[in-house]
């Protein structure tokens, strides 16, 4: 792995700044507030002792549902040994978390907290459409699967959501909506898509919270819309 100033362009800063994307929406992503990682302004790499590598990056992060764009500092490091945990994510995006969701996001627990009644498939379809209620769920799957992501990153990793294959909502337990979704990852380096199967919870006071997720075994299916 090369150290010291990284072209923006290629893989190894694309791939940290990836990172901050899956970070960002871990803590802070909602049915109605989505981050992804715009552009790559500059990128610098150090190994540091025994712990690993670490990225310091400058960054375009967008909120794409508003379609704002804030320049953000970030610090990802890599850590090193035998049991590989989540790269660990300092960042510094001031106006984007200021980005006030609450009244969306409360009418949407309120309707799906009496209803239970949400069952969907195929988030895009086949042609890349969403029916404009369901782009919430999609969103809330991109937030979940975010924690996949980001718990599975290491420097030889580049994943996107390819598509919510389905879900189907469970019964509310302690105020809680909870969720069984699965997901397909396209794993960018391999060109694979990945199935992960994820049951979580979320309401608009606690965020998301992953109760399990759990790989499926590979098959040999049909790709999803947008992949090569």
């Amino acid at each position: 792995m090369a150290t010291g100033k990284l072209n923006p362009s290629h893989y190894p800063a694309q791939r940290a700044a990836k990172v901050v994307q899956h970070y960002l929406n871990t803590r802070y992503g909602s049915p109605y507030r989505l981050f992804g990682l715009h552009q790559v302004h500059s990128g610098h790499a150090e190994d540091v002792a025994d712990s690993g590598r670490k990225y310091q990056l400058e960054i375009s992060v967008q909120e794409f549902i508003r379609n704002i764009t804030e320049k953000c500092s970030a610090e990802v490091l890599f850590q090193r040994g035998e049991k590989l945990n989540s790269p660990e994510v300092q960042v510094s995006c001031e106006e984007l978390l200021k980005i006030n969701t609450k009244a969306q996001e409360d009418t949407l627990y309120q309707q799906y907290k009496m209803s239970q009644s949400l069952s969907a498939q195929h988030l895009p379809d086949s042609h890349g459409n969403i029916e404009p209620d369901m782009e919430p769920f999609w969103h809330l799957g991109i937030v979940a699967a975010s924690f996949v992501m980001l718990n599975e990153s290491t420097e030889n990793t580049l994943y996107n959501v390819a598509q919510v294959a389905n879900v189907t909502q469970l019964e509310t337990e302690n105020e809680q909506l909870k969720f069984d979704y699965t997901i397909l990852l396209h794993d960018i380096v391999s060109q694979e898509i990945l199935h992960w199967k994820l049951l979580f919870t979320w309401s608009p006071s606690e965020g998301v919270k992953v109760l399990q997720m759990e790989q499926l075994p590979r098959c040999h299916c049909e790709k999803p819309p947008g992949t090569p």
